[in-house]
């Protein structure tokens, strides 16, 4: 069985995520998309909020699995017996930074490589970090992240 893991803070999923996530699991036997609980960040969402929000927009994809851990990817990865790691560029910028951990993660983890696949043109632009800042500000998400996400973020930006 093949399991590829798409790790990330998915705070909040958008568009893009849901682009990867969907063009992966095409791959896969199993994906699990792994919400990294990160202490270095201060997220808008709980990790909690983040997993029910994945899966909400991946309820229709019967092989995606949807969790959360801690620590490193490459541990979370041996312990679930994942042989793949998805990650998504957006840009040339994206790629240095990606390619180091996938060479760190080999060498920590020999059974796992690393597939890259880049996003669609349309989301090569969007990241988390926009969407938040656009909705900090009152303006219109709905063009980068799911309805249900939509209405998430409004409450959270609303309270």
């Amino acid at each position: 069985m093949k399991i590829g893991i798409y790790p990330g803070s998915f705070d909040p999923v958008t568009k893009g995520h849901l682009d990867i996530i969907e063009r992966s699991a095409k791959m896969m036997d199993m994906l699990i998309v792994a919400v990294l609980n990160n202490n270095v960040k201060s997220p808008l969402f709980s990790v909690e909020e983040r997993v029910n929000m994945l899966n909400e927009v991946t309820k229709g994809l019967e092989n995606v699995k949807v969790d959360s851990f801690s620590g490193l990817t490459v541990d979370y990865a041996r312990k679930n017996k994942a042989t793949v790691i998805v990650r998504g560029l957006r840009a040339v910028t994206d790629f240095e930074y990606e390619l180091q951990m996938s060479q760190t993660n080999r060498i920590m983890y020999s059974d796992v490589d690393t597939i890259f696949l880049t996003t669609s043109l349309e989301y090569a632009y969007l990241s988390s970090s926009i969407v938040k800042e656009v909705a900090l500000y009152g303006g219109d998400v709905s063009k980068f992240v799911p309805a249900c996400v939509v209405r998430e973020i409004h409450k959270k930006v609303n309270a």
